[in-house]
């Protein structure tokens, strides 16, 4: 019996070798994690420009209300809108942080991978269009008036000057 089991043991831990291991899941780690790098004068403050913008204080624009209202959560907070497995140090409070636009940093946080494009992109990073600005700039939004992306994204702009 043994004799038979062996080879299919062998064969089926050949196969399991060579399957690729799954993709990696990105983990929401919190606007206080970025701002440690993302803070620095000579790196252009982003996170200041962020914590003074609308969207760090999404979540008090809205009625007590609305801040229990899923429909509101999903955009007004990228931690209402992450599942509970996902999230590191994101809070609800956060508003709409950094990883609403450039995805969960859990991957791409250091800086070893910031430092190459690449790798941070391999790791998750996202360069934020106007297509996930729309995810939430829309018509489905209970005050949509309207959106023009090249508008509102020079509002909250926020580049890092030692980059080109």
């Amino acid at each position: 019996m043994i004799a038979k089991i062996l080879p299919l043991l062998f064969i089926l831990g050949l196969f399991a070798a060579k399957t690729p291991a799954p993709p990696a899941t990105y983990k929401y780690v919190g606007a206080a994690k970025c701002k440690m790098c993302h803070n620095k004068p000579p790196k252009g403050e982003q996170y200041k420009k962020w914590s003074q913008g609308p969207h760090a204080k999404a979540m008090k624009s809205l009625s007590a209300d609305e801040a229990k209202d899923p429909k509101c959560l999903k955009c007004h907070s990228t931690a209402a809108g992450v599942d509970a497995g996902l999230k590191m140090g994101i809070t609800v409070k956060e508003g709409v942080s950094c990883e609403s636009c450039h995805g969960p940093g859990s991957m791409y946080k250091s800086m070893t991978i910031m430092k190459n494009k690449e790798k941070a992109l391999a790791s998750g990073l996202i360069l934020p269009d106007e297509k996930v600005c729309i995810k939430c700039h829309n018509k489905e939004s209970k005050n949509f008036k309207s959106f023009n992306y090249k508008e509102y994204v020079a509002k909250i702009a926020h580049p890092d000057p030692t980059r080109k």
